[in-house]
């Protein structure tokens, strides 16, 4: 353990509160994000890291020096997420709670109904040092909306493998040690995690790829997503679409899926006077949006959060969330009258 290192260690044990944010402070944000990719939610990545960090407070003791401060800490991490994820009783799904409007008939309902969204603006710095050579992920990637989801259908042990050998890029050894199994269980079970994660997502391969953050490629299409729904103009938005299109809304369990299903999701959404006013953001490395009400009395309230999914000049999904995720994004509960 380097000199500076070990002093700071020594000073954490001796209860120097300032020591030891020095030496997991660096580590804070991609623990955040790697919490969040275990469990999906962003308010139980929150909780997970701060159960972290305690836990390492206490347990400093135990850290020989072996293994990086880094890779304990992704140690505590995982354990904690895998404990959440076997023993707690995950959000329920929620009824259809949208006032004046009546859900189409869903294609079929959703079973990940804890998933929240993750804001890009904690996403920097959250980038880990170079990731090792067997990692398989780019960054913006293992964040987006379907790979997070895709993580969330598979078994914990599993999803705990895959994320630190395919995104994290731990050698298999490091992990073995961090789930106290052996070099071939990890082998074995990073088989199985990559035959599940194809078969959740196997549409996503044969996609064109979203256009670069913040491209005229990507400003050119939010824009015109931007006019078409605030001016409630069906037409102009499904053109926008793919054909495979799909809209989510957890923790409402409704998903719907292809062009003409999601034009009729739309038009039930958009009928009926409501007019909206779209608020930018980002969310796990997406163009995102507040979604602002138009009132009787000129007040627009907030009432939820988009998220757009790319696929090359095209909307190939949109996910809907409930407008208390809003304040993580900076975005107000309502808007004045104009």
């Amino acid at each position: 353990m380097e000199l500076v290192r070990a002093d700071l260690v020594s000073r954490a044990r001796a209860g120097d509160g300032e020591a030891f944010r020095e030496l997991t402070e660096p580590h804070r944000r991609e623990l955040h994000v790697h919490c969040y990719r275990m469990l999906g939610s962003f308010q139980d990545a929150e909780d997970a890291l701060q159960e972290t960090l305690l836990a390492a407070w206490r347990g400093l003791g135990g850290f020989d020096g072996r293994a990086s401060i880094r890779t304990w800490l992704y140690r505590i991490a995982t354990n904690r997420c895998l404990s959440t994820l076997r023993s707690a009783a995950r959000r329920p799904a929620k009824a259809w709670d949208v006032p004046g409007v009546e859900p189409p008939e869903p294609t079929r309902l959703g079973e990940i109904a804890w998933l929240e969204p993750f804001p890009d603006a904690l996403l920097e710095g959250a980038q880990p040092g170079p990731l090792g050579p067997e990692a398989r992920y780019e960054r913006t990637e293992s964040v987006s909306l379907a790979f997070v989801t895709a993580l969330q259908a598979l078994p914990p042990r599993q999803l705990a493998v895959l994320i630190l050998r395919d995104v994290l890029g731990f050698p298999a050894n490091e992990v073995a040690a961090m789930l106290d199994t052996t070099v071939e269980s990890v082998k074995s079970a990073l088989k199985r995690a990559r035959t599940g994660l194809r078969r959740s997502r196997p549409a996503l391969t044969d996609r064109e790829p979203a256009p670069p953050a913040g491209s005229p490629a990507e400003n050119a299409l939010v824009a015109h997503f931007v006019r078409a729904w605030e001016s409630a103009d069906i037409d102009a938005l499904v053109a926008l679409l793919t054909d495979d299109v799909f809209v989510s809304m957890p923790p409402l369990p409704f998903e719907y899926e292809g062009r003409d299903v999601v034009a009729g999701f739309c038009a039930g959404m958009l009928g009926a006077g409501r007019r909206s006013d779209l608020v930018p953001a980002r969310a796990n490395g997406q163009p995102a949006f507040g979604i602002y009400l138009h009132g009787p009395n000129g007040v627009r309230h907030g009432t939820g959060l988009f998220v757009l999914t790319l696929a090359g000049d095209r909307i190939s999904a949109m996910t809907r969330f409930e407008n208390s995720v809003l304040p993580w994004f900076g975005l107000p509960r309502s808007l004045p009258s104009r």
